[in-house]
């Protein structure tokens, strides 16, 4: 029986929304500018107007100003910026909620990538897992055209809003890396990670 996908737009009413709602939620201590908003998003500039006025009036999002001096000029510019509410009486909740939206997204993906290659293994880690000092967010071994992965990752950082950094190895590969304990390898092994397909009982 085929899985349908699930859309944030269907959760939320708008795509622009929802990946906004998703990168405020998930920076809640950093402060964007519209065209950066636009940029992270991908979205049209009016669309992304529009929806944080729709944010700003719900009370998610707080706009701010802060005066750049250019030099030569004596008066202030003032320029807007955006950062979420922390005291927003929602705010945790809907932090949890779209945590649980990345289960979701991170299944789509992992299906469609399956479905487009002979994947054997493919684990999340990095960022997904809150650690830094792994090199990459994503392990997937196996293969799948470099075309394809790539559509699909760039479809899946759309929908995350942020850059996901993957590494592709070769069954050969992972295996002869594996067993001359290869320490990059190892760290994602031996280290937490969100196994999603295993075929090689690693």
């Amino acid at each position: 029986m085929a899985t349908q996908s699930f859309q944030l737009e269907q959760m939320f009413g708008s795509k622009t929304r929802a990946r906004l709602m998703g990168l405020f939620l998930q920076y809640p201590k950093e402060a964007f500018f519209v065209r950066e908003l636009t940029r992270r998003i991908d979205a049209q500039l009016n669309s992304v107007r529009r929806e944080l006025k729709n944010l700003i009036d719900l009370g998610l999002i707080v706009e701010k100003q802060v005066e750049n001096r250019k030099k030569g000029k004596s008066l202030a510019e003032k320029k807007k910026y955006f950062i979420v509410n922390t005291d927003f009486i929602l705010f945790d909740d809907l932090r949890s909620v779209f945590q649980k939206v990345q289960i979701l997204l991170k299944q789509n993906f992992v299906q469609e990538i399956d479905v487009n290659g002979e994947i054997l293994y493919l684990a999340f880690t990095g960022r997904f897992i809150d650690a830094k000092d792994v090199p990459t967010d994503l392990l997937i071994v196996g293969s799948i055209k470099q075309a394809a992965l790539e559509k699909l990752i760039s479809k899946f950082e759309h929908e995350l809003s942020y850059e996901v950094n993957y590494t592709l190895m070769p069954k050969d590969e992972f295996l002869d890396r594996k067993q001359v304990a290869d320490r990059f390898l190892l760290a994602i092994l031996n280290g937490d990670k969100i196994v999603m397909i295993n075929r090689l009982s690693v």
